[in-house]
């Protein structure tokens, strides 16, 4: 085989890969295209329905998906026995825990209340001081959550008194269900139920992925100038 052959065969070679390098670019800024709009379409929708006038929770429970973020109002009763702590939250730059509460309401639903945040022990050994949640009946205000955006992260629950397990082990063995979504606690008809650091909304930031989806393009676009349009202009000049 001569010599110009091979260098024809060798740049067929070259090319396809700047073609695959060049896809490669394309399908990445399509990705964070992608990833952009449907952040963005997120936080149109955590800003849009967190702004909301409270509505009862009753009125929205059949697609609690088309309301999630919007403000709710219920009555019933805490069971400060069940009760869980998820790991890993801060306030302030201090480390704690998130607060979730066992609510029965009026309408016979039972369901978790994130009672916000509470400060960890002095060590691992000590318990952190929990809120006095009120007994009886109470009215309430939250935001109505999903169960696929509860806060991630390893928890343990803590145990109604040193005879038993924890209280998630306690659920599963006694067969306790919950509704499929949550609430983040706002407020309620005492003063005690507005929490000393409520549950935050998400940052409401589009991020990076537009800027990524050019910056890709422009990758994609260095590639195909230096093996197309450089190569052209050299064979050119020859």
């Amino acid at each position: 085989m001569s010599s110009t052959k091979k260098r024809e065969q060798f740049a067929v070679f070259k090319s396809i890969i700047a073609l695959v390098l060049i896809a490669g670019c394309l399908w990445a800024a399509q990705w964070q295209y992608d990833r952009g709009v449907a952040r963005h379409h997120r936080n149109f929708i955590i800003e849009k329905h967190s702004t909301k006038s409270p509505v009862s929770l009753a009125s929205v429970q059949t697609k609690p998906e088309n309301h999630e973020w919007q403000p709710v109002i219920t009555r019933g009763v805490f069971d400060p026995e069940t009760q869980i702590l998820l790991r890993n939250h801060y306030f302030e730059g201090k480390y704690g825990f998130e607060l979730l509460t066992k609510f029965d309401d009026e309408g016979g639903r039972s369901f978790w209340v994130d009672c916000g945040w509470v400060e960890a022990g002095k060590n691992a050994q000590t318990r952190p001081t929990l809120p006095q949640l009120p007994v009886g009946n109470v009215e309430i205000v939250g935001r109505l959550r999903l169960d696929s955006s509860l806060p991630r992260g390893s928890f343990f629950a803590i145990p109604t008194n040193s005879d038993t397990g924890l209280v998630s082990k306690a659920n599963a063995q006694g067969g306790a269900t919950s509704e499929d979504f949550y609430l983040d606690l706002i407020s309620g008809s005492t003063p005690t139920l507005s929490p000393a650091a409520p549950a935050e909304l998400p940052e409401l930031s589009d991020g990076p992925h537009m800027a990524y989806a050019l910056q890709w393009i422009f990758f994609g676009g260095l590639i195909g100038y230096g093996r197309f349009l450089i190569r052209r202009e050299v064979l050119t000049r020859k």
